[in-house]
């Protein structure tokens, strides 16, 4: 067999039991995917989560900086930024979430990422911009026209963030933080 079939099964065999929670089967088959063919990040990637999802930040940030190596991706990037998040870097993860962004304006964890760090940096006006982008690509994700309505209020635009919210009420009449934020203002 050869090691590119023997790294696709142990990698999708590896992704499965990630989805499933069982870490440590998970952590096996993400080891030998890495050790059959050393030329892709993406077990890098899965070994990462694992580590992030046992809290042990070091190892994440190693493998995300390891899957970065071998290929740059919006993937370690962000990965790369929500560790420097946690760790108060929050400077420099504003700037790795928009390097993310420019890579996949569709990467949902960067995108709220860079929200995140925008409001503790005081930068909000610069996530408005990425916050557009997704939402011309998909209109009905509510949390994100949510989070952009929230980044206009605080940039002192209430009558654009009205509009958004409602539309994200128009679209999901079921959606509680849209309706509160709206009746605040």
């Amino acid at each position: 067999m050869s090691s590119h079939l023997d790294y696709e099964i142990n990698k999708e065999l590896g992704e499965c039991y990630l989805f499933m929670g069982e870490l440590d089967k998970a952590e096996s088959y993400y080891q030998k995917a890495a050790g059959s063919n050393g030329v892709h990040p993406d077990p890098y990637l899965g070994l990462a989560t694992i580590a992030v999802q046992r809290g042990d930040l070091e190892q994440a940030l190693t493998l995300y900086h390891k899957a970065e190596e071998i290929s740059s991706s919006d993937k370690s990037l962000a990965g790369i930024a929500m560790i420097s998040a946690q760790q108060g870097q929050q400077e420099k993860a504003f700037d790795l979430y928009a390097k993310a962004l420019t890579m996949n304006p569709e990467n949902i964890v960067a995108l709220f990422g860079l929200v995140q760090a925008a409001h503790m940096l005081g930068r909000t006006v610069e996530a408005l911009a990425p916050l557009g982008q997704y939402l011309e690509l998909n209109p009905g994700k509510s949390e994100v026209r949510y989070a952009l309505g929230g980044c206009l209020v605080s940039c002192g635009r209430q009558v654009e963030a009205r509009k958004h919210l409602e539309l994200a009420l128009e679209m999901d009449p079921a959606y509680a933080p849209a309706a509160e934020l709206l009746a605040q203002l």
